[in-house]
């Protein structure tokens, strides 16, 4: 059971977060525009890197809701807190490697290596509930895959409202403090739902999903802002000019036309 679990789980987890890729970020690559405004290999780099780094932040996530569903009020707060500030760090580390960090599609990889984050976070979802001791019910499992898709979107969302709108037009400034007082509202959402009944359990994460949506289309200029790369053939190294194709000389440039020293 706990194998069928993992294995339900994973597989909800990758469809909804490699979904999100190929249906929202797969806008800005070919044929849909005429150039792709981002490193397809960057990209699945940095989804792939999030799936693993997204295990710790499962684990924390579960041991947060087990205790949020005991009332062990403590220890969620400390469990929260390891997911919310481990993943913007982990975000920080992202944003600052010489890989991910450099050129204008930047927020590409974050919000993918966000998303891969979310995936493993829906797994641990799914599969808690599916491997628990409770026997599942349609409800149950409805509310699980509710669950899940909150937070691979809140995962999502979260990680554009980490990063500084630097747009002229926009007044929405964002960073890492905005991102990690939304993840913490919305996982306080999703573990105190269960406790209000199967109403809660419904209702926690459609809230969470929703809020995730506006935020989510609210700073999604920044990723429609990112210019697509030159397709501009690159200068000659050294310096040198070419001679091909015109009718009249180059221009002498200083120092071409003297005779060495003898």
């Amino acid at each position: 059971m706990v194998v069928l679990s993992l294995t339900v789980g994973g597989v909800v987890g990758v469809l909804l977060s490699a979904g999100f890729l190929w249906w929202e970020i797969g806008r800005y690559a070919t044929p849909q525009v005429p150039v792709t405004v981002f490193d397809e290999r960057k990209l699945l780099a940095a989804y792939t890197v999030g799936l693993f780094v997204g295990v710790p932040f499962a684990v924390a996530f579960v041991l947060f809701a087990a205790s949020a569903a005991n009332g062990a009020l403590p220890g969620a707060a400390l469990f929260l807190a390891l997911l919310v500030g481990g993943t913007e760090a982990a975000q920080h580390f992202v944003a600052r490697t010489a890989y991910w960090g450099s050129g204008p599609a930047v927020p590409f990889y974050l919000v993918s290596f966000r998303a891969g984050i979310g995936g493993i976070l829906a797994l641990a979802a799914l599969a808690s509930y599916l491997g628990g001791s409770v026997r599942p019910t349609a409800l149950g499992v409805g509310s699980a895959a509710l669950e899940a898709l909150a937070l691979v979107a809140l995962e999502v969302a979260g990680g554009l409202l980490s990063l500084r709108d630097l747009r002229p037009s926009s007044a929405r400034v964002g960073g890492p403090l905005a991102g990690a007082l939304f993840a913490l509202v919305a996982f306080f959402l999703l573990g105190l739902g269960p406790s209000a009944g199967a109403t809660g359990a419904l209702a926690a994460p459609l809230v969470v999903a929703a809020g995730a949506l506006l935020a989510y289309r609210g700073r999604r200029g920044i990723l429609a802002s990112v210019p697509a790369p030159s397709t501009a053939p690159r200068p000659l190294e050294g310096g040198s000019r070419s001679a091909y194709g015109r009718t009249t000389p180059l221009p002498s440039q200083p120092g071409e036309n003297e005779s060495p020293p003898h």
